[in-house]
């Protein structure tokens, strides 16, 4: 009899765990699925995090074109391209690509706010792809960006693009490097030592930041490959160490201060219809460096026939292929630097030492 009241006892025991404690627990692992839902990942608030601290550091480029109407033959403006480009300091310097702002009659800059200025051209690279654009926005306006290190960069790393990709006001995409020291041939200019990444870069991300995991610019964005021009995870990007070195020369002189061997080349153009690999000394200017070591250009005899005269194939341990060859890789190299300037000349190759100048 006894252990048929405890038997009850138990089962009453059991009965009231089940019915008082299991809905609470129910209830309370409800609760934790709805917190949990909304709970950022530490990789999310990196991203939110990154994109609020630089967003106000990218602004939308506008390219503004004049064009003449056929048949009242009035000139008006025509939008001509849009692209991204970065406050650099607190002066107004905003960065982005050349090809961004090529044959621009007015840039257009728009601030974080929406507010809009008109730009002045301060200097191009045409060769790098880069191009430093000025503005008269009040200081208050102006965040400039943070410039990192890209030679910490590895494959692998991640990395964040903010750019207005098809005019779209500042997009976040997020990827990875996939690969470093790429080259490519943009309007038939190869670009060296480029960023390779699969953040998506869409028409419109051209001259806008790729940054790091820490907030830090570390490369310009500046090209896709891709069908129709769309991402398709090839995008590249000019390393911040290279813009870093470009840019303070553009803002300085408007150019890119190389050295120089005191001589003209003919375009590329010229070499590639005739099929020759080199650069070709069109002129040598009296008194330089080149004409000390004793280079010669293109010289015409009384019947106007053309004759040749170097041919510029390599530079130290660099070949030469092209002007744009040449000019890259006199950038390694300063005002003073001894050079040993290989040449074809006719039928035989000459090995002319000279000293590069300063440019005027």
């Amino acid at each position: 009899m006894i252990a048929k009241k405890v038997s009850r006892v138990s089962v009453y025991t059991v009965f009231l765990f089940v019915f008082c404690f299991i809905p609470t627990f129910s209830v309370n692992l409800l609760a934790y699925s709805e917190v949990e839902k909304y709970t950022l990942t530490p990789d999310e608030k990196n991203n939110i995090d990154i994109f609020s601290k630089t967003n106000k550091s990218v602004v939308y480029v506008t390219n503004t074109q004049l064009q003449r109407d056929r048949f009242s033959l009035n000139i008006y403006e025509i939008p001509a391209g849009a692209g991204t480009g970065i406050v650099w300091d607190k002066s107004g310097h905003i960065v982005t690509n050349f090809h961004v702002i090529k044959n621009a009659k007015k840039i257009k800059i728009t601030l974080w706010d929406h507010s809009s200025w008109e730009a002045k051209i301060v200097g191009v690279a045409e060769n790098k792809d880069l191009a430093v654009l000025k503005i008269g926005a009040p200081s208050k306006l102006i965040f400039p960006i943070q410039p990192g290190d890209s030679s910490k960069l590895e494959v692998g790393r991640k990395v964040l693009a903010i750019g207005n990709p098809f005019g779209l006001d500042t997009t976040l995409t997020v990827g990875v490097v996939s690969a470093l020291d790429r080259e490519i041939e943009i309007d038939r200019k190869k670009i060296a030592g480029l960023i390779q990444t699969d953040a998506a870069i869409n028409p419109g991300n051209s001259g806008g930041p790729l940054l790091n995991s820490k907030g830090y610019l570390v490369g310009i964005n500046t090209v896709i490959i891709g069908p129709g021009g769309g991402s398709a995870g090839v995008g590249f990007a000019i390393p911040v160490n290279e813009v870093k070195k470009i840019v303070p020369q553009l803002i300085n002189f408007g150019q890119i201060m190389r050295p120089i061997m005191g001589i003209h080349v003919l375009h590329d153009s010229v070499a590639r219809r005739y099929r020759i690999k080199g650069a070709i000394v069109l002129e040598v200017l009296p008194g330089s460096a080149a004409e000390k070591a004793g280079m010669i250009g293109i010289s015409r005899d009384r019947r106007d026939n053309i004759f040749l005269g170097d041919i510029i194939v390599k530079i130290d341990k660099h070949t030469i292929n092209s002007q744009d060859e040449l000019l890259s890789t006199l950038e390694y190299y300063k005002p003073g630097n001894r050079i040993v300037v290989e040449t074809i000349r006719g039928n035989s190759k000459k090995k002319l030492n000279l000293t590069l100048q300063q440019p005027e």
